[in-house]
């Protein structure tokens, strides 16, 4: 008891029973409203001194310094409106605000003056010398995306809250005055990092292609290996803060579709504040077992992806991680290599062979050697049994607890080889290498 107290203490936590202060009694009920004036979306306001405190409040401007709001002096149909954008410094491209932003809506020029082309007749009729002209009627909304925004991707929001998603993503909302909306406006230039080689998937025969962080990169990885309007990628947001992007991707006419809604089920129904992997998600949208048998295969490259789109799986890829989740995984997925399609039919189930041999010697050789040198020695050779003998003559310990203190060291050596940084992790991964050698023989 003594062991198993001081184990508690060292290595799990109980909450206290009891608590030295008090909580007011309409604390609660004050949480609750603030919970729900929070999750209400507000509306943006026409005015555009009430829009600008409104967002400054939101960003707290005052002190944040990578959060930029500009205002300037609109042209359109020869009337000047006040307006203003409001971006995050370094996720946009400032070229880009610029040149098709800033100066289209702020200079004077064919487009944005009172007989430009958009104040066109439409009809015409003299009757008793008297001419009625039909003019197009003005609308400002449009007017500003059709004509003053060469921009490939302009959205109009209604509320704060669509508007705030927009410019945490990397995009810049831009608000006019008497407008009851805002403009969501793609500028993404963030840095990002360009599409290497695997690094855990190597393969000689086949593509040197893998993800990255960034999710429209990923997805674009697919297009181009799937050329068919039957890929469907959908969008869906997991997280109450960081509201992280996951592409679900399925093929459309050969997906099981009751497979297709039991991800996006467990997706939607993810009651998380962040989510920042892809191994979070694993853990998160997998059944619980005891065993931690896996359910679900990551993998860091497309063409793989593909394959298994195309037999009728789900992947799932989440921005911010280089790796698509592919659900569901069956025993033969993990003993199956991206390289086996690539190579001729009997060398590849050779190969297939050599591994399922392989997980078998990996899961029975310790205990296998176990019985065979403590309890069935007359299945051995009698050579090989003396050698066995005479190679453990100077270990000081069973047979069980030398087995397993070489499990823990080649645990021991893999987590060094990972963890130390590389200029020392292969000293040191040698050296105990050789000392585990030295110990055991």
């Amino acid at each position: 008891m003594n062991l198993k107290n001081i184990w508690d203490k060292l290595f799990s936590y109980e909450p206290p029973l009891e608590y030295n202060f008090s909580i007011p009694e309409n604390s609660s009920n004050e949480e609750q409203e603030n919970t729900e004036k929070d999750s209400k979306p507000v509306k943006i306001f026409p005015s555009i001194r009430v829009n600008k405190e409104y967002m400054q409040t939101k960003y707290n401007t005052l002190i944040n310094s990578d959060i930029v709001l500009r205002e300037f002096t609109l042209n359109a149909r020869g009337k000047q409106y006040h307006a203003f954008i409001v971006y995050i410094d370094g996720m946009i491209d400032s070229n880009i605000m610029n040149d098709f932003i800033l100066k289209p809506l702020m200079l004077r020029n064919r487009n944005n003056l009172f007989d430009g082309p958009q104040n066109k007749v439409i009809s015409e009729a003299v009757a008793n010398n008297i001419t009625v002209r039909k003019v197009k009627k003005f609308d400002l909304p449009n007017y500003l995306t059709n004509c003053l925004m060469p921009q490939n991707s302009v959205k109009q929001v209604s509320t704060f809250n669509e508007a705030a998603n927009g410019i945490n993503s990397g995009n810049c909302a831009l608000f006019v005055d008497t407008l009851p909306l805002a403009f969501d406006i793609e500028l993404k230039g963030f840095k990002q990092r360009s599409i290497d080689k695997p690094n855990n998937e190597i393969v000689i025969k086949g593509p040197h292609e893998a993800f990255v962080e960034n999710i429209r990169t990923n997805t674009s990885l697919i297009r181009r290996i799937i050329n068919n309007e039957n890929l469907i990628i959908e969008n869906v947001e997991v997280g109450k803060i960081t509201k992280t992007k996951c592409a679900v991707c399925y093929m459309k006419n050969i997906t099981n579709e009751d497979l297709v809604n039991e991800v996006k089920y467990r997706l939607n129904n993810l009651e998380v504040d962040s989510l920042l992997s892809a191994g979070e998600l694993e853990q998160l949208i997998v059944d619980s077992n005891i065993l931690g048998i896996p359910e679900v295969l990551s993998t860091e490259r497309p063409d793989k992806a593909t394959k298994y789109l195309l037999r009728g799986r789900v992947v799932v890829i989440v921005n911010g991680t280089p790796y698509g989740i592919i659900m569901p995984a069956v025993l033969v997925d993990f003993l199956t290599s991206p390289e086996d399609s690539n190579l001729k039919v009997n060398f590849g189930n050779f190969l297939r062979v050599l591994r399922v041999l392989a997980s078998f010697i990996t899961l029975l050789l310790p205990g296998l050697y176990v019985a065979v040198t403590s309890f069935h020695q007359e299945i051995l050779p009698t050579s090989l049994l003396y050698s066995i003998l005479a190679s453990r003559a100077s270990v000081p310990f069973p047979i069980i607890v030398e087995i397993l203190i070489m499990e823990i060291s080649f645990e021991l050596i893999r987590e060094a080889g990972l963890r130390v940084p590389s200029p020392i992790g292969p000293t040191i991964r040698n050296r105990w290498c050789i000392s585990f050698r030295t110990s055991c023989c």
